[in-house]
């Protein structure tokens, strides 16, 4: 390996330890002054060094629709996708932002009701993942194009147990369907993405029945919304929205 590309590599991993999930929220949602210095310093030092952090196995755009997926519907509706791709500020700042889309909601999904907190999800143990309940239009977006857009733009799903800088399993990638229908299209799409080799390493996502989705504290929702220039909003959510934007023009929308 090239010394630039260890050089780029060390600092990814280096700057991926200062904007953890872990830590940067303090009761309600502050940021600690060590984090916070920890955070400005690693932004300088990637911004001087040029680099661009997408981390390794992501896919490349344009991404393909899914072979099977249900047809727009004849008249307006309300549907529902559950689904877990690291911390639910990203994943839900982008949803906010696709055609159709007309609610998403941060949570958690996996676990007991009397473990669905975030000061327990965070201890990794309680079984539960941080979620976003997306409430949708079938008749504007259908189950498949969200799924495209989850795989494609909202996170990484070859990373296990983790994404990004965000380390244990409440930071997994899980798809929570509703009905077989539902099952049947992830199922079918990832195998699809197995086959064309849309990433470059196996996709760890997990199909499950959902079971129960709970809200999360009042402070997390619209947390990338209310909170734009936050750090880690700015490495890592807001580059989400960017992109949803410049590959998949037809599907965004202004929040």
């Amino acid at each position: 390996m090239a010394p630039r590309a260890q050089r780029a590599i060390f600092t990814v991993h280096l700057i991926e330890g200062v904007f953890s999930h872990r830590g940067k929220i303090d009761g309600a949602k502050m940021f600690s002054t060590m984090k916070l210095a920890g955070w400005v310093v690693g932004f300088a030092c990637a911004c001087a060094l040029g680099l661009w952090l997408v981390p390794s196995g992501r896919a490349a755009a344009p991404f393909p629709n899914p072979a099977l997926d249900d047809p727009l519907a004849d008249k307006p509706g309300q549907a529902t996708a559950v689904l877990a791709g690291g911390c639910f500020w990203g994943v839900e700042a982008v949803f906010e932002h696709v055609k159709g889309v007309t609610n998403a909601v941060s949570g958690y999904s996996g676990g007991p009701a009397r473990s669905a907190s975030y000061e327990l999800v965070e201890s990794g143990s309680t079984g539960h993942a941080e979620t976003v309940q997306i409430t949708f239009d079938p008749s504007q977006v259908s189950y498949g194009t969200l799924l495209r857009i989850f795989f494609g733009v909202a996170h990484n799903p070859t990373e296990l147990n983790r994404q990004g800088p965000d380390i244990g399993p409440q930071y997994r990638s899980v798809i929570f369907y509703a009905n077989p229908r539902q099952q049947m299209i992830a199922e079918r799409y990832i195998a699809q993405l197995g086959e064309v080799r849309q990433f470059s390493r196996p996709i760890v996502t997990q199909v499950v029945p959902l079971t129960a989705f709970y809200p999360a504290e009042a402070y997390h929702q619209d947390y990338a919304f209310h909170h734009p220039t936050a750090p880690y909003i700015v490495i890592n959510d807001r580059p989400k929205v960017y992109e949803l934007k410049r590959e998949y023009a037809d599907l965004y929308r202004d929040r």
